[in-house]
C-alpha cells in the first residue's frame, strides 16, 4: 500500500470512535471496528459484490493478522461478516483497540488502492453523515 499509514490509521480511528459512540445501547460485546465493517458492507457489496467485499476484507485481515496476534483467530465468512471473535479468550482492551485500528487501516488503504479516494471518501460520508472527513488527504506524504 502506498497510503501513508498514519493518516489511515487517523481516518480508522475516526470510524470506530464514531460507531462506538453511536452503539453505547446496543448490547453487543464486538469489537467496534466489527461494528464498523458491519456498516461499510452493505455498501460495498451494492459496489463490488458479496465476493468482491468478502475477498477485500479477508485481504485486509490477512495483512493486520501479521501484526495483532489475536485476528488470527477471526474469520471472513461467506456474506462477508466477521466471525470468530466469540470463542476468543479474553483480549486486553488495548490489544482489542489496536487490532481494530490496524484491521480498519488495512482495509480502508484496499478500498482506496482499488476504488479512489474519492469514490471511498463519498461513501464514507453516505455512511457517516455526521463524521467531519474533510481534512482527509492520503495523496499528501506524512510530515513526520
Amino acid at each position: 500500500m502506498n497510503r501513508p499509514a498514519s493518516k489511515l490509521r487517523g481516518w480508522a480511528k475516526r470510524l470506530i470512535a464514531c460507531e462506538a459512540g453511536g452503539n453505547k445501547s446496543s448490547g453487543k460485546k464486538l469489537p467496534a471496528a466489527f461494528l464498523v465493517v458491519e456498516k461499510l458492507r452493505p455498501y460495498f457489496t451494492t459496489l463490488m459484490g458479496n465476493a468482491g467485499f468478502r475477498a477485500l476484507l479477508a485481504r485486509a485481515l490477512a495483512l493486520a493478522d501479521g501484526e495483532v496476534r489475536w485476528l488470527d483467530a477471526v474469520q471472513v465468512k461467506a456474506d462477508g461478516s466477521l466471525a470468530g471473535f466469540e470463542g476468543l479468550e479474553p483480549v486486553d482492551p488495548a490489544d482489542l483497540a489496536e487490532g481494530g485500528v490496524v484491521l480498519m487501516a488495512q482495509l480502508l488503504g484496499l478500498l482506496v488502492a482499488f476504488i479512489g479516494e474519492n469514490l471511498t471518501l463519498q461513501m464514507m460520508r453516505e455512511i457517516w453523515p455526521k463524521l467531519s472527513l474533510n481534512d482527509l488527504n492520503l495523496n499528501e506524504g506524512d510530515k513526520k
